[in-house]
């Protein structure tokens, strides 16, 4: 089975490239290979290579920067998204897909489920949410994991950013009124190269499926779990989102519900804390 995963160098992409071998023969693209705002060159790209599986981990990710860039990032995560769609209808190929928290809101109490419905507050999350109903309407067969708070070893992340802060700080001030649960990228793409390894491909149903660790904490929580596991003494004072104002609004609730992934795949994410010691070890 041909697996042509996208964005090999992203943190969900290079965690991906590292265990996808387990379900097939992987060719791998970063930008260079494929260029997302060049939509004349994917469909001749994929017909050349006209792989079984195509995992686009390939994202426009600045959060804050998408509030300016808004046709960029509409462009990447949602028109190229569309193009690539298109082209796995053609080839018979299944798209797999990544999404975010950001669709929605953040004002349920309560952790979000695949039927709630979705309203960003942000333009990242409009321009995924414009990538996820592009690939519903092209008619592929898809599987959409929706997923947050992703970190790694490397790339730019909370858990890099906090270590970097902790050097540089004589005290830490981080958001407490933001809830969501740390997943890492290793673990996503443990359980998204398992999902594909185990189920066949002409039967894995199309469908969307929340994809995001067990548990719950804050970005104040978060950090302190960082920084005590690490052994740093820098203290840290819980703020509000009010008093460290972004450019682009974050919901107050990421907390994703994963019921339906264990129930239809037998996939479960641990606990949040359950990763971390590893990637902490990783970054020196």
């Amino acid at each position: 089975m041909k697996i042509l995963l996208t964005g090999k160098h992203g943190q969900v992409g290079s965690a991906l490239l590292r265990v996808l071998g387990r379900a097939g023969e992987v060719i791998a693209w970063g930008r260079s290979d494929l260029d997302l705002l060049d939509l004349k060159s994917i469909p001749e790209k994929m017909r050349k290579l006209r792989p079984a599986v195509i995992v686009n981990a390939a994202a426009y990710t600045a959060v804050d920067r998408a509030e300016r860039e808004r046709e960029l990032a509409f462009a990447v995560n949602a028109e190229a998204v569309r193009a690539l769609a298109a082209e796995a209808r053609k080839l018979d190929a299944l798209l797999v897909h990544f999404s975010t928290d950001y669709v929605f809101d953040g004002e349920k109490a309560t952790p979000y489920v695949e039927s709630d419905a979705p309203n960003p507050i942000n333009v990242y999350g409009a321009s995924k949410l414009a990538g996820e109903r592009a690939i519903a309407e092209s008619g592929c067969r898809h599987v959409i994991f929706r997923t947050g708070w992703v970190y790694s070893a490397s790339g730019r992340n909370f858990v890099r950013a906090i270590l970097a802060a902790a050097r540089e700080k004589p005290e830490l001030h981080v958001v407490n009124d933001q809830r969501g649960a740390p997943t890492a990228a290793d673990a996503i793409a443990e359980a998204v190269a398992k999902i594909i390894a185990s189920n066949g491909l002409k039967t894995l149903a199309s469908g969307l499926y929340h994809l995001s660790a067990g548990g719950e904490t804050t970005w104040y929580g978060f950090a302190k779990e960082i920084l005590q596991r690490k052994g740093i003494a820098v203290p840290v004072v819980p703020a509000t989102s009010d008093q460290y104002p972004a450019a682009a609004k974050r919901p107050r609730n990421s907390l994703l519900d994963s019921g339906l992934l264990r129930r239809t795949f037998g996939v479960a994410l641990a606990d949040w804390r359950g990763p971390l010691a590893a990637v902490l070890d990783a970054i020196h």
